[in-house]
């Protein structure tokens, strides 16, 4: 593992402050972006996002979603990207189409670009097809299982 930069997706955020049997390893890279151990780079729109997922698909409530991501957002070792200009999103939609990504990734993979980011963290390997940014997946085979299982409870 470098020191980074590291961008956080919304899925390694999520997972993160989940409380699955299989959070450690992206919680992991939370506390050493908040520590300040690893350079990290968090798009707000991540935690708007990730709010959404642990609403969504952890079972939490608004207010406990609410208190986590406020609580994250006090990081201050973070780098806090808090541009959606509208250059940027067109790039990540041209990125998204011309890829075949989600429209989140290809934002996210503008951003990465424009803020100099080594390396994205991610649950899915969608970056890979694009050019220019690095990506590392953050659960191992058996973790995703194990974290589907979970989920299917």
């Amino acid at each position: 593992m470098s020191d980074g930069p590291y961008l956080f997706d919304v899925g390694v955020t999520a997972l993160a402050h989940a409380g699955t049997p299989v959070s450690d390893t992206p919680l992991s890279y939370v506390r050493r972006a908040i520590s300040g151990e690893i350079d990290a780079v968090v798009p707000y729109a991540s935690l708007v996002g990730a709010h959404h997922v642990l609403t969504g698909v952890y079972g939490f409530s608004n207010a406990e979603a609410s208190g986590l991501m406020r609580r994250f957002m006090d990081a201050n070792r973070v780098h806090w990207y808090d541009e959606i200009d509208e250059s940027t999103v067109r790039a990540g939609f041209e990125c998204a189409g011309r890829e075949n990504v989600e429209g989140w990734d290809g934002y996210y993979a503008r951003v990465a670009v424009e803020e100099g980011v080594e390396t994205i963290l991610t649950l899915d390997d969608d970056f890979r097809r694009i050019d220019g940014v690095s990506t590392e997946v953050v659960l191992s085979p058996e973790e995703f299982a194990e974290l589907n299982d979970y989920l299917d409870y």
